[in-house]
């Protein structure tokens, strides 16, 4: 396997001889390659148990502000700056004004909701019990297994490591927008990760929430789609294409693997 410059993802990987192309003959799926976020665990459950939680905090350590006006005001600022943004609680402190924390070092009240948050991460952040028990049958198979997601490379990297699923992923095939260069929904990104690996679109699988930002591209470069349509905040949105399948769990995904695709 050839490796590539620290932090980059290595350039190639070699396949099992029998996934590999041969003319005339029908294969199983080369590979399989997963979203993070809503789908091998409900970020959207977790992100409000962790809000909810860092909130509480705050109002223990001091912050003079109803709990439901506090978290209002939080959720507005993540929709405005984005998740990613580094000063959620600052801003949500900012906005309810200095008689909100009068009498308390600000700091206090943040470094409280900072640790709350991170708390609710080591206590909370874990994968669906049939997505642990699906990935770690595939594991045992000869598909590249790997991620494509879109977010802070670190952050995300980070959720692979606390969901504890690094174990049945090919180290090779996990791939991070931030790294990459190219984000969702842009096509360059799939095409990137075949070229890294030398897969063929059309043996390859993904599996993803997001209809605009999953389905759609894979569906247009010629990769079989399977949407998860189980919770978070794209379950009632709807894409320009329509995914190959669509399915509920992972139990689902491996049946679906095995009665379809043979895979075993």
């Amino acid at each position: 396997m050839a490796t590539s410059a620290p932090g980059r993802p290595p350039t190639t990987l070699r396949l099992p001889a029998w996934l590999r192309s041969t003319d005339g003959v029908t294969q199983p799926p080369q590979a399989i390659f997963f979203d993070i976020d809503d789908t091998l665990f409900s970020t959207t459950v977790f992100a409000d148990k962790a809000r909810r939680a860092a909130v509480d905090a705050m109002i223990r350590a001091g912050l003079r502000a109803d709990r439901a006006d506090a978290t209002r005001e939080l959720d507005d600022v993540i929709t405005e700056f984005s998740s990613n943004y580094g000063g959620h609680f600052d801003k949500v402190l900012d906005r309810l004004g200095p008689e909100s924390f009068e009498g308390h070092n600000r700091a206090v009240i943040v470094a409280a909701g900072v640790v709350a948050y991170h708390a609710t991460k080591w206590r909370e952040l874990k994968v669906y019990d049939d997505v642990y028990e699906v990935l770690k049958w595939l594991a045992g198979t000869p598909m590249v297994r790997g991620i494509i997601s879109a977010g802070i490379t670190i952050k995300q990297a980070e959720k692979l490591i606390r969901l504890e699923v690094l174990e049945f992923l090919t180290p090779a095939a996990i791939f991070f927008t931030d790294q990459v260069g190219f984000s969702k929904p842009n096509p360059k990104l799939y095409r990137r990760v075949l070229q890294r690996l030398s897969l063929q679109p059309q043996r390859c699988i993904y599996v993803g929430d997001n209809p605009t930002h999953d389905i759609d591209p894979c569906n247009r470069e010629g990769w079989t789609t399977v949407r998860i349509r189980r919770s978070g905040r794209h379950a009632a949105e709807e894409g320009a294409t329509n995914a190959k399948h669509e399915i509920r769990d992972f139990f689902e995904l491996r049946r679906l693997l095995q009665d379809e695709y043979g895979v075993s």
